[in-house]
């Protein structure tokens, strides 16, 4: 089974097992997903240096697994594929940061 397709499904059980699929409109999910990303960056507030890789990574796991459920019921939502999707993104990512002007350069693709 598709890992994308198994994964969705368990969502999507528990969440209408739960009767939430009424809550789950693409406005909320993205307002959660938001919600939830910063809960994860939240993990990371005011650690410096080798802190960062101190951090409690059952809880970063269980925020990236929020983030996650949010993209997901997004996905689905829109009967997206994810491979696809994020495919596509990776090849416009190569025409506006090409190798040889962004190798070493956290520059945004507008100042190389």
């Amino acid at each position: 089974m598709n890992d994308f397709k198994e994964i969705t499904d368990k969502i999507l059980e528990f969440r209408d097992k739960r009767n939430w699929k009424q809550f789950h409109n693409p406005k909320d999910l993205a307002i959660n997903l938001n919600i939830e990303t910063s809960e994860l960056l939240e993990l990371f507030l005011w650690k410096n240096g080798d802190e960062v890789n101190d951090v409690n990574i059952e809880k970063v796991k269980d925020e990236l697994a929020d983030v996650l459920n949010s993209v997901f019921l997004l996905v689905n939502h829109y009967n997206l594929d994810i491979k696809e999707i994020v495919m596509n993104k990776l090849a416009k990512n190569e025409l506006k940061y090409p190798v040889e002007k962004s190798r070493d350069s956290s520059k945004k693709h507008d100042e190389l």
